[in-house]
C-alpha cells in the first residue's frame, strides 16, 4: 500500500530538479544561439575595412560559417555516440575553455595585405585562425545540449526538440538586436567585449548542464540503453531531411535577392525574410504548434501560386503589397517544409544525426542560391527553380481520382505546347497570350492549386504544373521595352531600352544607376558626343562641382572616380585631362564598354583601363597628393558600402588630394540620409563641406535631382562654390556620432530620411 505513495513522493521531490534542469538548458541553448548569430555580422564588419567589400569576402564568409556549422553538428554527433556520459562533457568543456583563450575576437596575426593569387584560401585561413575555434564550439552546442538534456531524466527528454525553438529565438533576437541595438549604440570594440562576456557566461551555463546530466538518476541511464535499440533512420529518410532543409534555405537567399533586386534595394531588407525563416523553426517545434501543420500543407500550393502571380504582375505597382506578398508566401512555404521535418523527426537517440541532416541541407541550399546560381544564371533563376522544388516537399498522397491522374501528364503537355509554341511562330496566338499574360499565368498556377488540393494529385504533378506557370512568367516578360540582365556577385543589373526606344537605362532593382539618350523625339539616332544625363548632367551637383574645380585650377584636372556605372562621367572629362576609374564589378566595366548598351566609354574614353577591385584597397595604393578631384560615386544607390563612408575612408581620399584638391561625394538616396554622414567624416579629417541639393523637375527626360557634398581644406580650393547661392556651407552636427570603421548607424540614417520626408 505504501509503494504508490512513495512513488508520488519521489516525483514531487524531483520537481525542483526538473525545473532547474529545464531553466539551465534553455538558458544555455538560448545564449549559445545569441552568440552564434551575433558573431557573424560582428566579425565580418571587423574585416571589411581591411579586405574590402569584394564578393569573395561575403561568399567565403558564408561558406566558412555554413561549413563550420555542419562541422560542429557532426562533432556533436560523433561525441554523443560514445557510451560514456563523462567524456562528452569533459571534451566539450575543454574545447570551450580553449576557445575562450583565443578571445577577444581579432584578425589573426600574419594576415595583412591579401595576396593576388589564392585569395579564397587565404580568406578561409583568416576566418579559421581568427574565429574558427569559438565558432566551432558554439556551432556544436545546440545538438549537443539537446542530447545531454535527453540523458538528464527530465520528463520532456523523450521529445527534446522544443529546445530547438529556444535556439532559434536566440538567433532571432541576435538578428534584430544587432542593427537595432548593438550597432547604433556600441563601437566594435565594446561589441567585442560584450560578446566575450556572453561567452564566459555560456561556459558557466554549460558546466551547469554537464553537472545536471552527470548527476541524473540511474533510471535515466537505463532509459538510454532502451532508446539505443531504436532503429536508425534509413539513408532515404536522411536524404529526405536534407532536401526538406535545403529548399527553404535556398529560398531564403533567393527571395532576399529577388526583393532587393526587382522590388526595392532598401537597407536592412534582408532582415525580414531571415526573421521569418527563424520564426518558422520556432513555431514548428513547439509541443502544440500555433499554426497546425495540416493548415500549412493546405496553404502551400496557394502560396506557390501567389508568388507566381506576383512575379507575373511585376514589382513596382504596389511596393508594400509586393513585399508583403512575397514574404507571406515564403513564410507559408517554409512552414510547410520545416513542418514536415518536425513531423518526421526521429527518436531522441538519433537527434544528432537529424541535426547533421538539417545542417547539411541548409548548407546545400545556401551554396546553390548564394554561390552556384550567381555564376550560372543572368537573372534570379534560382527563385522559380526552388519554388517548383518546394512542391516536392509535400508528403506522398493517395490520388483521389487515379483514372483522371493517368491522363494528366498528356493534358499538361498539350497545354504547355499551346502556350509556348506561339513564342516561336508569332502571329495572333502570341498577341493574345502576351496581352493576357498575367491572367494566363494565374490560371495555370490556379490549376496547380486545384490539382494539389481538390484532386490530391501527386507532388510531381503539382511541381510540373507550377514549373509551367513559372516558364510562362519568364517567356512573357512584364517590362515595357526590351530588357537584358547582367549578373555578378554584386547583384543583377538590368539594361532596359524604353518602349519608345529613346533611352537605355541601367538599373539595380528600381534604382537607376545611369541612362543614355539614343533616339531623338522624332526617332532619329542621337549623334555626336553623348551628353551625360540622370545624376551627371551639367546643371546638377556632379556637373557643377567638376566645372567649379576646373575653373579654379584654370587647367586640366587629374581626377579619380570611384564607381563607373554606365560610364556617364567619362564624358564629363575635358580634353587633356587624366581620369582614373576604380570599379569593383567587372560586369559593370564590360557593360559600360559594350556599345550595344552604352556608348559613353566608346566615344569619350575608348582607352579606359579602370582599376578593378574594392576601392578601399585599390585607391589606398595610389600615390599621395596627386589628384585635383576625387569623385566618390559608389554609394548613391539604396544599399551602400559602409566602409567607403567612414572617417578612415575619408582620410584615404584626403591623402590622395593635391594641395588644392577636393572630394566630391554623391549621396542621393531614397532611404538613407547620408549628407550629414559625409559632412561629419569630412569634418573629422579637417575638411570643410558644401552641399548641393536641387530638384531638377525633369525626371521624364531622365535628368534627375541630385544631392552631392564637396569637401576641401579651404574655401579657396572649391573656387566659385564657396560664394555660390546654390551651394550651402554645412557644418558637422556635433551631436551626431561620426561614422568610423569601429562605428556606423544605418538605422539612424533611415530615421533621419523618414524625418526629413515628414518635414
Amino acid at each position: 500500500m505504501s509503494s504508490p505513495t512513495s512513488h508520488a513522493d519521489l516525483s514531487t521531490a524531483s520537481l525542483p530538479r526538473h525545473r532547474l534542469t529545464l531553466m539551465v538548458y534553455v538558458a544555455a541553448i538560448f545564449t549559445s544561439a545569441l552568440l552564434l548569430f551575433s558573431v557573424q555580422p560582428l566579425f565580418t564588419k571587423m574585416v571589411l575595412p581591411r579586405l574590402g567589400g569584394s564578393p569573395a569576402v561575403w561568399s567565403v564568409a558564408m561558406v566558412f560559417f555554413q561549413s563550420l556549422l555542419l562541422g560542429g553538428y557532426a562533432y556533436a554527433h560523433v561525441l554523443m555516440r560514445l557510451r560514456s556520459r563523462t567524456i562528452p562533457v569533459v571534451v566539450h568543456l575543454l574545447l570551450l575553455l580553449l576557445a575562450f583563450l583565443t578571445l577577444p575576437l581579432s584578425i589573426a596575426a600574419g594576415f595583412g595585405t591579401p595576396p593576388e593569387r589564392g585569395y579564397e584560401f587565404w580568406l578561409l585561413g583568416l576566418f579559421a585562425t581568427s574565429i574558427g575555434l569559438p565558432f566551432f564550439a558554439l556551432a556544436a552546442n545546440n545538438p549537443l545540449l539537446q542530447a545531454w538534456f535527453v540523458r538528464t531524466g527530465h520528463p520532456d527528454g523523450r521529445d527534446p526538440y522544443f529546445l530547438y525553438a529556444a535556439s532559434n529565438i536566440g538567433s532571432f533576437l541576435a538578428l534584430l538586436s544587432y542593427p537595432v541595438l548593438l550597432e547604433p549604440t556600441l563601437t566594435l570594440r565594446l561589441q567585442n567585449l560584450v560578446w566575450c562576456g556572453g561567452y564566459a557566461l555560456l561556459i558557466v551555463l554549460i558546466i551547469g548542464c554537464g553537472r545536471l546530466m552527470l548527476s541524473a538518476p540511474a533510471s535515466a541511464a537505463a532509459q538510454d540503453a532502451a532508446d539505443e535499440r531504436s532503429p536508425s533512420p534509413s539513408w532515404a529518410i536522411w536524404a529526405r531531411w536534407v532536401f526538406l532543409a535545403a529548399v527553404p534555405s535556398g529560398l531564403l537567399i533567393s527571395v532576399t535577392a529577388h526583393i532587393s533586386t526587382d522590388v526595392a534595394a532598401a537597407p536592412l531588407l534582408w532582415v525580414l525574410p531571415l526573421s521569418l525563416y527563424l520564426l518558422t523553426w520556432v513555431l514548428v517545434f513547439q509541443s502544440r504548434p500555433l499554426l497546425p501543420h495540416k493548415w500549412m500543407l493546405a496553404l502551400q500550393p496557394l502560396a506557390i501560386a501567389g508568388v507566381i502571380v506576383l512575379l507575373a504582375y511585376g514589382g513596382e505597382q504596389n511596393l508594400l503589397l509586393t513585399l508583403g506578398g512575397h514574404q507571406l508566401c515564403f513564410f507559408i512555404i517554409a512552414m510547410a517544409c520545416h513542418g514536415e521535418l518536425a513531423r518526421t523527426r526521429p527518436a531522441a537517440v538519433h537527434l544528432t544525426s537529424f541535426y547533421v541532416a538539417l545542417s547539411f541541407g541548409g548548407m546545400v541550399g545556401g551554396l546553390f542560391a548564394g554561390l552556384i546560381a550567381p555564376y550560372s544564371f543572368s537573372w534570379i533563376a534560382e527563385y522559380p527553380i526552388l519554388l517548383a522544388l518546394a512542391a516536392l516537399c509535400r508528403p506522398a498522397t493517395t490520388e483521389a481520382y487515379p483514372a483522371l491522374a493517368r491522363w494528366y501528364w498528356l493534358m499538361l503537355a498539350a497545354l504547355a505546347a499551346a502556350l509556348i509554341v506561339p513564342l516561336f511562330v508569332g502571329g495572333r496566338p502570341f498577341q493574345v497570350i502576351d496581352s493576357n499574360r498575367v491572367l494566363i499565368v494565374a490560371d495555370v498556377a490556379l490549376l496547380g492549386v486545384i490539382v494539389a488540393v481538390l484532386l490530391r494529385a501527386s507532388r510531381w504533378k503539382l511541381a510540373a504544373t507550377m514549373a509551367l506557370a513559372l516558364v510562362l512568367v519568364r517567356a512573357y516578360p512584364a517590362e515595357q521595352g526590351r530588357l537584358e540582365t547582367v549578373r555578378s556577385f554584386f547583384g543583377v543589373h538590368k539594361i532596359l531600352t524604353t518602349a519608345d526606344g529613346q533611352f537605355r537605362v541601367l538599373m539595380h532593382g528600381t534604382t537607376i544607376h545611369g541612362a543614355q539618350k539614343i533616339l531623338n523625339s522624332d526617332g532619329s539616332p542621337v549623334t555626336g558626343r553623348p551628353e551625360p544625363i540622370t545624376y551627371y548632367h551639367a546643371d546638377g551637383g556632379m556637373g557643377r562641382g567638376i566645372a567649379a574645380l576646373r575653373a579654379r585650377k584654370n587647367g586640366p584636372l587629374k581626377v579619380a572616380v570611384i564607381g563607373l556605372g554606365s560610364g556617364s562621367l567619362t564624358c564629363a572629362a575635358a580634353p587633356g585631362e587624366d581620369w582614373t576609374f576604380f570599379e569593383i564589378d567587372q560586369s559593370m566595366v564590360d557593360t559600360a564598354r559594350d556599345p550595344k548598351y552604352f556608348s559613353y566609354v566608346q566615344q569619350c574614353m575608348p582607352k579606359l583601363r579602370p582599376v578593378i577591385g574594392d576601392a578601399r584597397l585599390t585607391f589606398a595604393k595610389e600615390p599621395d597628393g596627386v589628384y585635383d578631384l576625387v569623385i566618390v560615386d559608389a554609394y548613391s544607390s539604396d544599399a551602400i558600402p559602409i566602409h567607403l563612408a567612414t572617417q578612415e575612408a575619408m582620410a584615404i581620399y584626403k591623402a590622395k588630394l593635391a594641395p588644392q584638391g577636393a572630394v566630391l561625394m554623391h549621396v542621393s538616396n531614397r532611404h538613407l540620409e547620408l549628407t550629414s554622414v559625409v559632412v561629419g567624416i569630412a569634418d573629422a579629417n579637417g575638411l570643410t563641406s558644401w552641399v548641393f541639393s536641387e530638384d531638377s523637375g525633369r525626371d521624364a527626360d531622365y535628368i534627375f535631382s541630385t544631392t552631392v557634398v564637396i569637401s576641401a581644406r579651404q574655401a579657396a580650393d572649391v573656387g566659385g562654390i564657396a560664394s555660390s547661392d546654390i551651394w550651402t556651407l554645412t557644418k558637422a552636427d556635433r551631436a551626431q556620432r561620426v561614422w568610423t570603421d569601429d562605428y556606423s548607424n544605418i538605422l539612424g540614417a533611415v530615421w533621419r530620411r523618414l524625418h526629413d520626408s515628414d518635414g
